[in-house]
């Protein structure tokens, strides 16, 4: 079955960096779009960034344009979303996605991030 582990969330000071990890398996990951989401608590959840199956297109978020890069490992079924220059605001919990061919959504369980000093 389809499977999302995210890793890598903490705590981190303002202007401080984490790089986030998202191990996928169940399916033939390099055929396949990936996204980073976020939600806090009370509010929609909102895509941060998103990275074509073979790597060459991304897309980001007005808010982390020029702070966040995703990128991916098709060898080893992983994306990643390396955050710089973090803002308290950018606290939250971050959720890697993707969208099956059938259209269905496959979620992983999140993984917070706490920007605070």
């Amino acid at each position: 079955q389809v499977q999302l582990v995210e890793s890598g969330g903490g705590l981190v000071q303002p202007g401080g960096s984490l790089r986030l990890s998202c191990a996928a398996s169940g399916f033939t990951f390099s055929l396949y779009a990936m996204n980073w989401y976020r939600q806090a608590p009370e509010k929609e959840r909102e895509l941060v960034a998103a990275i074509s199956s073979a790597g060459g297109r991304t897309n980001y978020a007005d808010s982390v344009k020029g702070r966040f890069t995703i990128s991916r490992d098709n060898a080893n079924n992983t994306v990643y979303l390396q955050m710089t220059s973090l803002k308290p605001e950018d606290s939250t919990m971050y959720y890697c996605n993707t969208v099956w061919y059938t259209g269905r959504n496959y979620w992983g369980q999140g993984t917070q991030v706490t920007v605070s000093s």
